[in-house]
């Protein structure tokens, strides 16, 4: 079944090229011009992932990225004119998963929506025993999809949820920022560093709301390694 896609943005010709793109790729694409239509679409029909502009009359992406994380942790990938830092790390951290700036290729953002929709697919119900990870109090079951902070579920994207399974995989190791890259995302797609220090500023402030003190430890100089989870 192809996936379905939901792209905002206020800029008809830019909805139309991405529209295309993402059609052509086989993907079913419907459109909002602004963000309240954004919030009306996804709450009548919701959608497997939103391409969303930062910029939009009514309400801008932000405001509707908020207002969708109450209810659902459905992916989304953030546009902006504006390559602005401040921008691109508030968008992370309240729960995009990633971003393109303007004017980008419709090729790069179909592969993002691709390697974002992958990470997303959950895998078959059942679970064995072996598929469960635990470390101290954090549990992850990867089939299906699901964090647990001492019997809590924490809700995160699946960009985050792949950098959490990756780290509690391997509890001993340091993981450097292009490893936790690679993991997150297909090689061939490239983010900041920034990017992955927003997803992990992200999963703690998660996990933390959950009554998890410390999750993540930053070795400096090195990049990111689980911390004791107790």
């Amino acid at each position: 079944m192809s996936k379905r896609i939901l792209v905002a943005d206020d800029d008809a010709h830019i909805r139309d090229v991405i529209g295309f793109a993402l059609e052509k790729a086989g993907m079913q694409v419907w459109q909002a011009e602004d963000g309240r239509r954004a919030l009306e679409a996804f709450r009548a029909d919701p959608c497997d992932l939103i391409v969303l502009d930062i910029n939009m009359p009514e309400f801008d992406g932000l405001e509707v990225c908020r207002e969708i994380r109450k209810h659902s942790d459905v992916p989304i990938l953030f546009l902006s004119s504006r390559d602005d830092e401040i921008d691109r790390i508030l968008g992370l951290e309240i729960g995009g998963d990633d971003y393109v700036t303007k004017p980008f290729s419709p090729r790069e953002l179909v592969a993002r929506v691709n390697v974002i929709l992958r990470r997303a697919q959950t895998l078959p119900k059942v679970v064995a025993p072996e598929s469960l990870l635990r470390h101290g109090r954090l549990s992850v079951l990867p089939s299906q999809h699901k964090v647990l902070w001492d019997g809590i579920a924490v809700g995160l994207t699946a960009t985050e949820f792949a950098i959490l399974q990756l780290l509690i995989r391997h509890p001993a190791r340091v993981f450097s920022r292009d490893r936790i890259m690679q993991s997150a995302y297909d090689n061939n797609v490239y983010v900041s560093d920034r990017t992955i220090d927003s997803h992990i500023r992200h999963i703690r402030q998660k996990l933390g709301e959950a009554g998890c003190r410390a999750a993540i430890e930053t070795v400096h100089g090195v990049g990111y390694q689980l911390a004791g989870c107790e």
